[in-house]
């Protein structure tokens, strides 16, 4: 079919409508009867290409070449040469093949290669695959230049035809003649018209030219095409890609280059998302090592991933319109092509920093510059791990490090990564392994800052990822589980319990690599093992249990094995197992919105039943097993929300058997052999008719356990006062869970006495049997230890007497204490009873060298050096060496001084107290009226809190901050050395977070201020009364002590709780917030109108109103006045607390230093409360 010649208009420039004069007198020739000159040129054109092997066929056959097109050529050339009409029949051969490729046919076949003729038996000279007639055409000197011109001419007839019939386009096989010719003869010419193609044509014919060029051009021209090109991208950005693709390939100088890249940096952000991966490209493989950190900054300053990636939303409601079959709009990118044009930016980076030092050099440098929190970028992240996914080994260690003093820093944190992997979780599947070793280095890093960041790294992989990523997830996590290293395990673990709270059916998938740390138990402390079982149980047991239920088998083989065993740390990982079980199959079943209890099916009620009386018959030969079993059961229900069936079926029994076992009717005269004479004392209900069976208890354990040696079975249960406080915790959690928090039923054990032994017995302790002396020291830790669990039951009631008594315990403990440390003094070797029942209390504590019997020396000049003063802080903060050296020589010689030892070293045989305790610290003076028969009032009786049982709360209180709030580095057990645990007797506090423990910290805030302000005034007003003497001659040492060590406390107590690391996290600006308006209000009444900032800098300014110092020698509690503002500087700059620097306004040369005296320890001459 014959097409007419398509002729372009006037408004697409003179390039494309000029002609050749061979054209124009062609068209305006007249008509003759003598053959046209057309017919005679294409005639010369035909003759001279058969004669030189080509035989041009007709459409739809290709032209037929009989020779090689090398042969072809120099055929052709040498007949052109010969001819008598040299050089004119040049211009006829080209007017011959204009005339023949008027026809589009032909045209077309032109353009395609010839194919080879066999008829002539000559087909072994002829190659397989042959160039186009024009083509080859183009490969002669003499008539390049003119076939070049009819081409192009030829061009614009096409340009807007698009692809034939056949698929094939015109205009780009048109351009391809000109690629990889041997020689241009006129480069520049060429160059020139080409770009004067590319200013008329279509976007597409554009990209053409422009993509060839490199493969057309000669070198010469790279650097000249090049300004062009460049000009030509500022103008048009829908061709930016295929000049980049040019450019890169272009031979040019560094100026050019330069230039070339600083245009594209400008129009970076106008570049359309699916063009970017080519520019960024382009970028960096243009950059030297000059400028290698500027070009990377400046790129990652203006390329915004962010923008590139539709939100969530708007990629759902996309989705939906595509559903419906909407149109929508067409130029919208859509989420997957997005995150392809995402993953190729990345390949582009990727592929410049591997094969390009510098690059990543200047990557590092560039995200390592950046100072501020909002500064950074996903990009950030995503370049970190393309870094650690290379191979080489200083990209790897450098992105390592960059992330950990980021996330150190707190310039990268957990909100960044959300967003990545929410965004970018199809990109980021990709760098899945860098992202796993990156989450491990981080897990097991030292620096407690970091340890987190690894831990979100895990939860997002495990959340975003597929299920083969998940089960990596999870192996990681097993492995750092056994590692056995204390922070690494408890992170692992809080991650995998995480997991399974909220992602159950994905989790409950790899049960079966979790239940592998069964195996690995020995190395695990209990609270490490309460979570294991914790996560173990709910995916077996819980709710959802028909996806975990194959691990049931092998969890109830597992608790059975350690029952049965007669080990005591195996029997009680059996106890704990057990009793987690309880948890997760006991737990209460809420359905539908309204949240209503759904009862407990029967079968498992049986279940749980019958596991409780299975840990019940293992443990009643054992008071140790049976009271860590009480512990566990109070703790589980205190933590979690029991089916009623079960918290009725736990209770039901134990204030029956409390009362059996501990609690004794008072009568006229006691029968028994009693090592001790027996005594009712502690009594603050006045007319009590029982009592805690305590004496009579101890002296019958004592006597079981010498009969134990020679019998091998037992008829009956065995008694033991190791259980009375476990048990009675488990009492009053019970009550308190049946009851609704109402204590009624057993308030009466708060003022309950105790049958023990008059205490007159201290003053000749040394002439008593080592065993009495024992059988004392052990009855006063049972007593101490009942004091401080019943002082845990009742701290929280709002009763006035109920108060008072509290307070009231608080002081039998502290005096109470005071003769312990006399009694341990006189017995030597003495091993206490076991109070915290969840560790090996014995493992962790050596008392013969950590607590040794402290004995009245004599120096020199005669006199006795006392005892050191009581320790008031977890690192045994006694007063220094000088310091006691400097009271020494005060002392009289003839003063008597009582041995005494420091129960420091004995603290993991004390009960545990709860953070709720600390809340008699808000309590002033308390006062009732006591009524007589008649109701009249008798008395008024006041109780407050004294420095004695402050110094003792405070104590606690910093030994627990210390403990949760304080971040140490993580350091692996050395092999051939014992590890005491240093978590034992912090048990219910490790059921607690940090966030817990610090908002309990700041509701106290402003009961610590005021004993603060206490303590000040008090020294103050001491040497405002001894003319600037501390301890003049009418001060009394022991309370001076006191207040000495409750100002140096509550010091140390405010200067950790605002040193927490938490509060630089975005999510606890509020709580810190708090923390310094309770500060700041106390000195400013509009302070709850300020800003974060300006409370952190009001309170640097005014420095707690203290304008004195503590006492001069007691220099922790100088240091800790230093540490304070510094503190709130550093969480309120979001750093970590540094060096500190002296702050509090008062100059040191006007505080006298304080001539000490007599400084003697408490001698325990308080009058005994009872």
């Amino acid at each position: 079919m014959m097409r007419k010649k398509r002729r372009p208009s006037a408004g697409k420039g003179e390039g494309a409508t000029s002609t050749t004069k061979a054209k124009k007198s062609r068209s305006t020739a007249p008509k003759s009867k003598e053959p046209a000159p057309e017919e005679t040129n294409e005639r010369v054109f035909g003759v001279f290409l058969r004669e030189a092997g080509v035989t041009l066929k007709q459409a739809g056959t290709s032209n037929e070449i009989a020779v090689d097109q090398i042969v072809f050529q120099k055929r052709l050339q040498k007949q052109l040469q010969k001819s008598p009409r040299y050089p004119g029949i040049v211009q006829e051969f080209a007017a011959g093949l204009e005339s023949h490729i008027e026809d589009p046919e032909r045209f077309r076949n032109c353009l395609l290669p010839c194919v080879p003729r066999l008829s002539d038996g000559n087909s072994d000279n002829v190659s397989s695959f042959q160039e186009s007639l024009l083509r080859m055409l183009l490969g002669i000197e003499m008539l390049q230049t003119v076939i070049i011109n009819t081409l192009l001419e030829k061009l614009p007839e096409f340009m807007f035809d698009g692809a034939g019939d056949g698929g094939l386009n015109i205009p780009h096989t048109i351009i391809n003649q000109f690629k990889w010719l041997d020689r241009v003869m006129d480069s520049k010419e060429l160059a020139a018209k080409l770009m004067e193609l590319v200013s008329v044509a279509p976007v597409e014919v554009q990209r053409d030219i422009i993509s060839s060029l490199p493969e057309i051009l000669e070198d010469s021209q790279h650097n000249d095409i090049a300004k062009e090109l460049n000009s030509l991208l500022q103008e048009n950005t829908q061709i930016t890609v295929p000049i980049l693709d040019a450019l890169s390939s272009l031979n040019l100088s560094s100026s050019i280059l330069t230039e070339v890249r600083g245009a594209v940096m400008v129009t970076l952000a106008a570049v359309q998302l699916e063009d970017l991966p080519v520019v960024v490209k382009f970028i960096l493989h243009s950059v030297s090592a000059s400028d290698a950190y500027e070009v990377v900054r400046d790129l990652r300053k203006k390329l915004e991933l962010e923008q590139c990636v539709l939100p969530l939303v708007l990629q759902a409601s996309q989705s939906l319109i595509k559903s419906k079959g909407s149109a929508g709009s067409a130029s919208a990118p859509s989420a997957g092509s997005s995150q392809d044009s995402v993953t190729l930016i990345l390949d582009g980076i990727k592929s410049a920093v591997r094969f390009q030092k510098t690059i990543s050099e200047a990557w590092l440098k560039a995200i390592e510059s950046v100072d501020e929190e909002e500064d950074h970028k996903v990009l950030d992240l995503l370049v970190l791990f393309i870094l650690h996914s290379t191979n080489a080994n200083q990209s790897r260690r450098g992105a390592e490090r960059v992330l950990k003093v980021k996330v150190r820093s707190g310039f990268i944190q957990e909100v960044l990564l959300q967003r990545t992997f929410r965004d970018y979780a199809q990109v980021m599947r990709g760098y899945f392994p860098s992202i796993l070793a990156l989450a491990q280095s981080l897990l097991r890093s030292p620096d407690p800052c970091v340890v987190p960041f690894g831990g979100h790294m895990y939860r997002h992989s495990f959340t975003a990822f597929d299920s083969y990523c998940q089960q990596e997830v999870v192996g990681s996590l097993v492995t750092h589980v056994c590692s056995g290293v204390g922070g690494e395990v408890d992170m692992a673990l809080e991650l995998l319990c995480g997991l399974v709270t909220e992602k159950h059916s994905e989790m409950a998938l790899y049960a079966v690599f979790v239940k592998g740390i069964l195996d690995y138990m020995d190395n695990l402390t209990p609270q490490q093992i309460r979570r294991l079982f914790h996560l173990l149980s709910s995916l077996a047991f819980g709710q959802q249990q028909q996806q975990g239920s194959h691990i049931q088998d092998d969890m109830h083989i597992v608790i059975r094995k350690q029952l049965s065993s007669t080990v005591p740390k195996y029997k009680r990982i059996g106890i704990i197992g057990a009793v987690r079980i309880v948890g997760s199959m006991g737990a209460a079943r809420l359905k539908g919105k309204e949240s209503k209890n759904v009862s407990l099916p029967q079968e498992t009620l049986r279940h749980v039943t019958a596991l409780l009386e299975l840990v019940k018959s293992s443990i009643e030969s054992s008071p140790e097993a049976a009271a860590l079993y009480y512990d566990e059961l109070s703790n589980l229900m205190l933590s979690s929300t029991l089916d009623p069936q079960v918290q009725e079926n736990i209770g039901k029994c134990v204030i029956d058997d409390f009362q059996v076992d501990f609690v004794a009717d008072l009568g006229p005269e006691m029968s028994g052999s009693f090592p001790l004479t027996p005594c009712v004392m502690y009594d603050l209900e006045g007319q009590g008719n029982i009592a805690i069976n305590l004496l009579p208890l101890l002296a019958n354990d004592i006597k079981t356990k010498g009969e134990q040696h020679s019998q091998t079975t037992k008829a009956h249960k065995r008694v033991s006062p190791l259980g009375l406080c476990p048990f009675f915790r488990l009492l009053r959690v019970c009550e308190h869970r049946l009851h609704q928090g109402d204590l009624d039923e057993i308030d009466g054990l708060l003022g309950c006495p105790l049958i023990l032994t008059d205490m007159d017995v201290m003053e000749k302790m040394e002439s008593r049997s080592k065993a009495e002396r024992e059988f004392l020291c052990t009855l006063l830790f049972y007593t101490i230890n009942w004091f401080r669990e019943v002082i845990n039951a009742f701290c929280e009631q709002k009763e006035t007497e109920m108060k008072m008594k509290v307070m009231t315990r608080l002081q039998n403990i502290t005096y109470l204490q005071t003769l312990l440390e006399r009694a341990l003094a006189v017995t030597p070797g003495f091993v206490p009873p076991v109070a915290n029942f969840d560790g090996e209390s014995t493992d962790g504590v050596t008392l013969s060298s950590a607590a040794p019997v402290s004995k009245a020396k004599k120096d020199g000049a005669g006199k006795k050096r006392k005892a050191p003063a009581k320790i008031s802080s977890e690192s045994g903060s006694q007063l220094d060496e000088a310091t006691e050296a400097e009271k020494t020589q005060q002392e009289q010689p003839e003063k008597e001084v009582r041995h005494s030892v420091s129960l420091v070293p004995y603290r993991p045989y004390f009960r545990e107290l709860d953070m709720e305790v600390l809340n008699v610290l808000q309590c002033g003076l308390l006062s009732c009226s006591l009524l007589d028969s008649e109701l009249h009032t008798k008395v008024r009786e006041e109780v407050l809190l004294g420095p004695a049982e402050l110094v003792f709360l405070l104590e606690d209180m910093h030994r627990k901050l210390e403990f949760s709030l304080t971040a140490a580095p993580a350091k692996r057990t050395p092999f051939f050395k014992g590890r005491a645990d240093k978590s034992l007797g912090f048990s219910h506090l490790q059921q607690r977070s940090p966030k817990d423990i610090a908002s309990y910290c700041v509701q106290l805030l402003p009961a610590l201020c005021s004993h603060l302000e206490n303590c000040h005034n008090h020294f103050q007003t001491m040497m405002s009364e001894n003319n600037g003497i501390v301890d003049g001659p009418a001060t009394d040492v022991q309370e001076h002590n006191l207040m000495s060590s409750g100002y140096q406390l509550l010091l140390q107590v405010l200067n950790t709780t605002l040193s927490w690391s938490g509060f630089s996290q975005p999510g606890q600006r509020s709580l810190l917030k708090k923390a310094l308006g309770v500060l700041a209000v106390r000195l400013k009444e509009e302070s709850a109108e300020l800003t974060l900032a300006q409370l952190v800098k009001w309170v640097m300014e005014t420095q707690l109103q203290v304008p004195g110092e503590p006492p001069r020698h007691d220099a922790k509690s100088q240091r800790g006045l230093v540490s304070l503002p510094a503190s709130v500087h550093c969480v309120g700059e979001r750093r970590r607390p540094c060096c500190l620097q002296r702050a509090d306004g008062f100059p040191r040369e006007t505080i006298p230093r304080p001539r000490l005296g007599h400084s003697q320890r408490r001698e325990g001459t308080r009058e005994q409360i009872q």
